[in-house]
């Protein structure tokens, strides 16, 4: 035990020697020579959070981002003020340090499989109801407290979603299309209300609630529109849907599902598409609490769409609240950023 209370003294008074060093211009071959001896280069002070890739980012040194990411810097970690070594490198409008560290995140969160998979559990119960001013609500309850996981924010994206993907079919006449996720039923009140209606639209959904709610509305009555209850796993290799035929518009946000569920998902998007002029979008919301973060994953997606043969086409969405848009408190937590990156995913070049 004291064998270890030693080494972590002996590597905390390292970590400190490294942080100052890179902070005070220590030129190259010192600061190497303490990462030599021993110095961790994961290591974060316990004043402000700082590690070694912050303290370089904050000096600006190119040559000294890369031998740290080469060490095994850890390219997401936080200060408390819950900055990355990116987001100060993009305070200083420095490109090309930002891209070296975000290029890193790719890297390692490709070779890792991008987050970890979850196992089969029973879905949460989900509570709907309105607010104050009439707008719908999903509530899921975590450890006592009501959280809001579907909220009526998420509307300007889905208008611009289906606005851009609407606006980029070369055919509009008898569309079919298919979501993967109800939630609130946004996206698919807009796709419903096109100047030209889908003439096949396919419903997924999983959650007994949802579904609950989905019949309450009458969605199970109107014209066109099929819902097939189950995960999409349950369908995408099965006759059920494939006998459809193609889609013109795929669609998906599936709240309790992961990145590697998503990608999973790409892997069938060209059996279910319905050729080069349809399209493919989704809910683009993994690591939005971090400009970083955000960035590495919206690439992780575009170079998976693009092993499969889709192009993305990106544009964004300012969704920075307004002050009446404080009653979403919580429900806002997992998406921060100011900006949304919407996808416009496709198999031929957009017109």
């Amino acid at each position: 035990m004291e064998e270890a209370d030693g080494a972590s003294v002996v590597a905390t008074q390292l970590g400190e020697q490294l942080i100052t060093a890179i902070l005070q211009n220590t030129p190259a071959t010192e600061i190497k020579s303490l990462v030599d001896a021993g110095a961790p280069v994961w290591y974060q002070n316990e004043t402000e959070g700082t590690s070694p890739l912050h303290a370089a980012a904050y000096t600006r040194n190119l040559e000294l981002i890369q031998f740290l990411i080469e060490k095994g810097a850890v390219w997401n970690a936080v200060d408390y003020l819950q900055n990355t070594a990116g987001d100060i490198a993009l305070s200083y409008n420095d490109g090309e340090i930002y891209n070296v560290i975000r290029n890193a995140g790719i890297r390692t969160e490709l070779l890792l499989g991008v987050l970890s998979t979850q196992g089969d559990t029973e879905p949460d119960p989900l509570r709907y109801t309105r607010d104050e001013t009439g707008q719908d609500i999903c509530f899921v309850n975590v450890d006592g407290e009501d959280i809001g996981v579907m909220m009526g924010w998420e509307t300007p994206i889905m208008m611009e979603t289906v606005e851009s993907i609407y606006d980029s079919l070369p055919e509009r006449d008898n569309l079919r299309v298919l979501n993967v996720g109800f939630g609130l039923g946004i996206i698919d009140r807009l796709f419903q209300a096109l100047p030209t209606p889908p003439s096949l639209h396919v419903i997924i959904e999983p959650h007994p609630d949802v579904l609950h709610h989905m019949k309450d509305n009458g969605w199970d009555r109107k014209p066109g529109v099929k819902i097939l209850e189950g995960k999409w796993q349950d369908f995408v290799e099965q006759d059920e849907l494939l006998a459809l035929g193609g889609f013109d518009v795929i669609y998906t946000d599936t709240f309790s599902e992961n990145y590697q569920d998503l990608h999973r998902f790409f892997e069938h998007l060209p059996n279910l598409l319905s050729g080069s002029h349809a399209r493919f979008s989704f809910f683009n919301g993994l690591g939005a609490t971090n400009p970083l973060f955000y960035d590495v994953y919206s690439h992780i997606s575009e170079l998976h769409l693009a092993d499969i043969g889709l192009g993305v086409q990106w544009s964004e969405v300012d969704v920075r609240p307004q002050k009446h848009d404080e009653r979403w408190g919580k429900s806002r937590e997992y998406f921060t950023v100011p900006i949304y990156r919407l996808p416009l995913a496709y198999l031929s070049t957009l017109p």
